[in-house]
């Protein structure tokens, strides 16, 4: 990846600690830095996505924004360590989608607690 673009990561993470630790910035710079930061990540997924796979990665951030921010997160990482060898398909997000599916996957347990019923003969003679 080129300098500029590793001094734009390194400026985001910058930001992102900041808004971690209360930065006392006022709210105007707060929202441009949150705007340069978004910028900064689409201009990444631009360069790493094909148009197909952007258009699915938009449409799940439509119905599970935590899940798409987490493939996001995903892909500028592996981006900025230098694993993604050229642009990823639709078919390879659909790959990191269920990698990131089974990482992320809940687990649910059903419990039954039944109630012990005491049934005898003699409470029916009232």
């Amino acid at each position: 990846m080129a300098d500029e673009e590793l001094e734009a990561l390194r400026q985001q993470r910058l930001a992102e600690l900041q808004a971690k630790h209360g930065d006392p910035s006022s709210d105007p710079s707060q929202q441009e830095a949150k705007q340069r930061e978004a910028e900064i990540r689409n201009t990444i997924l631009a360069q790493v996505l094909d148009q197909a796979a952007r258009a699915r990665l938009s449409n799940l951030a439509l119905v599970k924004p935590d899940k798409a921010k987490a493939v996001e997160n995903y892909l500028i990482q592996m981006a900025r360590f230098g694993q993604l060898a050229g642009k990823v398909s639709e078919q390879g997000l659909i790959e990191i989608l269920e990698k990131v599916s089974q990482q992320t996957e809940k687990k649910t347990t059903v419990k039954f607690n039944r109630r012990k019923v005491l049934d005898s003969d003699e409470e029916d003679d009232y």
